[in-house]
This record gives C-alpha cells, sequence and structure tokens, in this order.
C-alpha cells in the first residue's frame, strides 16, 4: 500500500508517490527542464512576462483563425493565468479579426448551492473571462454567445459541444496540488481507500462536479481570494480529460506563481519520461499525442534549501 498524504492523509496527491520520482524533479536546472523536450512534449522558455503573455495570447488568435463556417474550431481557456485576455481583446480589435465561426471553451467553475455560481461571482470564472476579454472586443468582431460554452450544473451540453466544433489548444495553468483545469486527485474513501484509481479509470472522466482538495482551496484564496480561505468553494466543476483528449494539444504556462518550483519540474519530469499517475492529474497528459510546456524564465526558480 502507498503511503499517506504528507498534506492530508484523506486524500491521495503527489507526496505518496516514491521520492526517487521526486527527487529526480527537484534536481532539474532550467537548461535540464527544456532537455525533457521530447516527440509530443515540447518545452519553450520565455525571458520576458511581456513575451510570455503575448505568446499565450497568440494562441487564441492562431485557433480563431483556423476557424471557418464549414469547420468552426476555437480554444479552450484557463482562470489562471489571466493576463493573456486583455491582450487577446486588444489582438482581435486591432486585427478587426471576426469570430463568427470562433469558439470558446471555459474549462471550469465554482460549484455553490446546487448549481455553478453565476456571472456575478467576484471569483466567477466566466465572469473573468467576460470581464477580461470578451466584453473587450468590438460588438461587431464578437462570437456568437452560443459558441461560448462554460461548465454548468448540468454538463452533458458542455461535453456534447466538443464535438460540435474542434477545440484546437486546451490551454492551462498548473495548481499547487499538481492539476490541470480541477482535475483533482481523489479522496482515500471507498474503493479507492487502500489504491488510487488506476490511469483508464481517470482518464474516462468528464465534465463534473468535482471536490477540491485541500491544497486547492488554500491556493485560490492565495491567488485570488485575499487569502480569506472562509470564501472559497469547496466544489468546483471541471472539463475531465475525456474532453481534453479530444483537443488536438494541450499548452500549459507556467509564469511560476501559481506552482512552486518544485511542482513546475515535477510534470515536467514525469510527462518526459511517460510516468502517468493519477495522485498527480498533470502527470496524465504523458499519454496526449501533442503537449506544451510554456515557461516564464523569471519564475522558474530552484529547490535549493534556503532559510529565511
Amino acid at each position: 500500500m502507498r503511503r499517506f498524504s504528507k498534506i492530508s492523509a484523506d486524500w491521495w496527491d503527489y507526496t505518496t508517490i516514491d521520492d526517487e520520482i521526486l527527487d529526480a524533479a527537484a534536481k532539474l536546472s532550467a537548461t535540464d527542464l527544456v532537455n525533457l523536450s521530447r516527440k509530443g512534449f515540447a518545452i519553450k522558455i520565455y525571458d520576458t512576462l511581456q513575451e510570455f503573455f503575448a505568446a499565450e495570447a497568440l494562441e487564441y488568435i492562431w485557433c480563431w483563425k483556423q476557424a471557418t463556417a464549414k469547420r468552426p474550431a476555437g480554444i479552450c481557456g484557463p482562470i489562471g493565468p489571466t493576463e493573456q485576455l486583455p491582450i487577446v481583446a486588444q489582438m482581435v480589435n486591432a486585427l478587426g479579426l471576426s469570430l463568427k465561426h470562433c469558439h470558446f471553451w471555459g474549462m471550469d467553475e465554482w460549484y455553490e448551492n446546487g448549481k455553478a455560481v453565476g456571472t456575478g461571482h467576484p471569483l466567477g470564472f466566466a465572469n473573468a473571462d467576460l470581464t477580461f476579454c470578451f466584453d473587450r472586443i468590438d460588438k461587431k468582431l464578437r462570437m456568437p454567445k452560443e459558441n461560448l460554452h462554460f461548465p454548468s450544473e448540468k454538463p452533458e451540453k458542455y461535453t456534447d459541444s466538443y464535438d460540435q466544433a474542434k477545440c484546437l489548444i486546451m490551454q492551462g495553468g498548473q495548481g499547487e496540488i499538481k492539476h490541470w483545469a480541477f482535475n483533482e486527485p481523489l479522496r482515500r474513501i471507498g474503493k479507492y481507500a487502500e489504491k488510487p484509481p488506476t490511469k483508464e479509470e481517470y482518464l474516462a472522466l468528464k465534465t463534473r462536479i468535482v471536490e477540491l482538495h485541500p491544497m486547492t482551496i488554500i491556493q485560490n484564496a492565495r491567488t485570488s481570494g485575499g487569502g480569506i480561505v472562509s470564501n472559497i468553494p469547496s466544489k468546483a466543476i471541471s472539463v475531465g480529460p475525456y474532453e481534453t483528449w479530444k483537443c488536438e494539444k494541450v499548452s500549459i504556462w507556467h509564469p511560476g506563481w501559481h506552482d512552486n518550483a518544485f511542482g513546475i519540474r515535477l510534470s515536467a519530469f514525469m510527462i518526459s519520461n511517460r510516468i502517468a499517475d493519477p495522485c498527480v492529474p498533470i502527470s496524465l497528459l504523458a499519454d496526449h499525442p501533442s503537449v506544451q510546456f510554456n515557461y516564464y524564465r523569471g519564475g522558474i526558480g530552484t529547490c535549493d534549501v534556503e532559510m529565511h
């Protein structure tokens, strides 16, 4: 039986995997990260935050420029990071790019009181997408409202939308618990009390309501909620691996403040070496045919011990 988590004994997470993997990841330098690239897994490093977020925004533009009436297409985007969103709107307006045949998928949303939070919720992800990006686009260029897809408490419609248009890129960030979207490690209860789910079981998961790992709640309080943990919902609705594998490419963006120096190394090491483990959910991208990790050089840091 695997050891218990050092974070919360009731959960599976990355602290339950072999020390050999954890130690190898911690030793990686920035140069080592680049050398982890392999067929199907690319790594890019940007020297400035301006380049980093401009490159992230350009993925939106690239996807939307591929869309036609016969082949509608789009991108799935994260909240975290968000700095790319106003740049996307600025680029669309400057280019005069019509989004008539374009689509956008939000990848997750908070769940409270039996439903997804509304666009008026200050922490709402759809609210952030609209406020920072889509409401800033010139009205004559905007995509039809029905082409904006956000997860809800009835996720079947959202899942079906991935068959209505082609998602060319699914962007994401990486949380401290090593998720993309809110694909969390699972609790140690029921059939998973003694061992975690298999890779095959996890990869079959569709968009669904998820319980958030305690570390995810704390992280979101830190990054978005002013540190007030009690204000962060304990559940969310998340795109699943099922929809992720319908996307041609997965592009993960590491500015350096959503996960730490160790975490952004661990995921790359595991994906590069095809170590897919549901206790480190983002490592399951090792089996996706096209994944790209994008790092801001100033956010890579080191895993050296430094007392303060």
